[in-house]
């Protein structure tokens, strides 16, 4: 189990303060790694983070905004500054479509503000992650992890949503490019897609009968997703184990698009 001993290293997780960023959080946690919850709600951050110290885990919550450079710099920052080093960072914040709606009636501000927080948000990060990241394996320090939550609406049609598919699409492009320019540092760059999973962004449409009717034949598992389901995943991509994998896409999602 050494190859998952994440004992020492320190971890960056935008959106962490729920859903399957917390998922991630709780999953590095339990394995050793320091945690920097990143999240817009300060209240929601430090419910997030008791959940973790409470579970034995260690770690800190900030206030960020990942659309805005200067307040993700400024995160960056004062985590290394705190602790020395980032060693991962898990780019999962992101917001949903906010309604479906067809797309000759999508506005320019609904397309603008989706771009912000979906893909400038994790350019932003990885960018400041990945910087600090090349300085210390100048220094013969060669380790980092860079993750993105995308989507499964990046590979399939998902009508009315295109903003959003089309922001995770990105996402996957972006992955697959950074895996081959950072690996001559030792970072690995991979994506997660998730299938349904419960979370506030999911609530809705899973208290809609019709809908659940509908997609959960299409789960063998027959269940949804829950955020625990993204912990081992984590663990992985932030362990010595997956240092050979990069520039992949986890689909997880309970069969649901072998099905």
């Amino acid at each position: 189990m050494s190859l998952f001993d994440l004992s020492g290293r320190v971890a960056v997780i935008t959106g962490g303060n729920g859903g399957i960023g917390l998922g991630y959080a709780q999953g590095l946690a339990a394995q050793g790694c320091t945690v920097s919850i990143w999240g817009r709600n300060e209240t929601k951050n430090a419910a997030a983070l008791a959940t973790i110290t409470k579970a034995g885990g260690k770690g800190e919550a900030r206030v960020c905004d990942v659309s805005d450079p200067a307040s993700v710099k400024q995160a960056m920052a004062a985590v290394v500054d705190k602790y020395g080093r980032v060693d991962g960072c898990f780019a999962n914040a992101g917001i949903g479509g906010g309604g479906r709606r067809p797309f000759i009636d999508r506005t320019e501000q609904e397309w603008r503000t989706m771009f912000a927080t979906n893909l400038d948000g994790v350019f932003h990060v990885f960018q400041a992650a990945a910087r600090h990241m090349t300085e210390r394996a100048a220094k013969g320090d060669k380790f980092g992890r860079l993750v993105a939550t995308s989507s499964m609406a990046s590979l399939f049609g998902t009508a009315q949503n295109e903003h959003y598919a089309a922001t995770k699409s990105a996402i996957n492009a972006m992955i697959r490019a950074l895996g081959v320019e950072q690996a001559r540092y030792g970072i690995t760059a991979n994506a997660i897609l998730p299938g349904w999973i419960k979370s506030e962004m999911t609530a809705g449409a899973m208290a809609n009968d019709k809908f659940v009717g509908n997609v959960m034949p299409r789960i063998p598992m027959r269940r949804f997703g829950d955020p625990e389901d993204f912990s081992g995943i984590a663990v992985y991509l932030m362990s010595k184990a997956s240092s050979y994998h990069t520039a992949d896409l986890f689909v997880i999602d309970g069969g649901y698009s072998a099905f």
